[in-house]
């Protein structure tokens, strides 16, 4: 096998491991240092609602359940929250994630596998 397939088996590897399940931060304090990591199913995604007193929720959550009227529905013990929803591994940490490095990546590798098959 030459180098190039090589490469571009090695791409398609990479590629096909940015399939798996979302991981997301699960917890639930005021401290906002969470540590509990929880694999989701496919269709979710990641939530950090903090409610008006402190308090910071994270989980897995259904996509199409990231609407305000779902979430008071969903946490009816909540009555004033902001909430985050996103769907990149451990994006609903306390500190902002970018998923730009992931997506440059992912076009690099892209161009790199475009250029192997010519």
């Amino acid at each position: 096998m030459t180098i190039c397939g090589r490469l571009c088996l090695l791409i398609l590897l990479g590629i096909v491991s940015l399939g798996s399940s979302l991981r997301c931060f699960k917890c639930s304090d005021y401290t906002g240092q969470c540590e509990n990591v929880k694999e989701c199913t496919y269709e979710d995604s990641c939530i950090s609602l903090s409610e008006r007193g402190g308090k910071t929720i994270r989980q897995c959550i259904r996509y199409t359940d990231c609407d305000n009227s779902r979430l008071m529905q969903m946490f009816p013990a909540i009555s004033e929250f902001t909430y985050r929803c996103c769907s990149s591994d451990m994006c609903n940490s306390g500190t902002p994630l970018t998923a730009r490095g992931s997506a440059s990546a992912l076009m690099g590798s892209l161009l790199v596998l475009w250029w192997c098959l010519l």
